[in-house]
């Protein structure tokens, strides 16, 4: 292993952006439950069953809107048809409530802003002096504005976000593809990239992409699903994995 805790063949890194490199995670699970508990009071009554944590972590986290719509719909039986990614945020489509999400993520953005973890743009700025390559991999709509609002698009060679992967027609992870292309684009087999993950989603498919090497970010306290998902090692924060990040 190097001292940036990576084994010594990795040649790129590949980071997931909400929980990974920004603290966007419990804003993103915040507009998530608003959304789905409005949605279920109206269809269900006032003694509707709420949106809960381990509801975002098993459905919802790391997954393109969309796929996390139709995924904790179908954990509680419930189907709606898709609709459009143009359907407005009333629509009682899949894509409407992913667009209602959207924008009270937005709203929630927009009033708190978006804080960076210091200690993964630290790492980020070795990794790059060490001659590594990098590359940001996010179902995040969003992504470029984000990154650019902390200032820190430069740090990636390679941003495969949701709108590039709705471009070219990727499914979004638990499926690797997004994780593939970024690689790909890098010009590095997966055997050499590192994964760098905090959702169970990302474990998935980081594990079936078949990634040299696969860090989960533990911010919830959920160190044994990172693992049982595929994660080669659990750290709570990047700083641990050395680099004087």
């Amino acid at each position: 292993m190097t001292d940036l805790g990576l084994p010594e063949d990795i040649e790129a890194c590949l980071f997931d952006l909400d929980g990974v490199v920004t603290r966007t995670a419990v804003v993103h699970a915040a507009a998530w439950k608003e959304m789905f508990d409005a949605f279920l009071r109206e269809r269900d009554g006032e003694g509707f069953a709420p949106f809960t944590a381990a509801d975002y972590d098993a459905y919802v986290d790391g997954r393109p809107r969309a796929d996390g719509v139709r995924t904790f719909l179908a954990s509680r039986g419930i189907e709606l048809p898709a609709g459009g990614p143009d359907d407005p945020p009333a629509a009682a489509t899949v894509h409407g409530l992913g667009n209602r999400k959207n924008e009270l993520l937005l709203a929630r953005i927009r009033t708190d802003g978006v804080e960076p973890y210091a200690s993964t743009l630290a790492y980020l700025h070795v990794v790059r002096a060490r001659g590594l390559r990098t590359a940001i991999v996010s179902s995040s709509a969003n992504c470029r504005d984000v990154l650019r609002s902390i200032d820190a698009e430069d740090l990636f060679d390679v941003r495969i976000d949701g709108v590039v992967a709705a471009g070219r027609g990727l499914p979004g992870k638990p499926a690797p593809d997004t994780f593939l292309a970024a690689a790909a684009e890098l010009g590095v087999e997966p055997a050499r990239a590192a994964v760098f993950e905090d959702a169970l989603a990302g474990m998935d498919a980081g594990r079936a992409g078949k990634f040299g090497y696969v860090v989960g970010v533990d911010r919830v306290g959920q160190a044994e699903a990172l693992y049982a998902h595929g994660a080669d090692t659990v750290v709570t924060d990047l700083s641990e994995l050395g680099g004087d990040a």
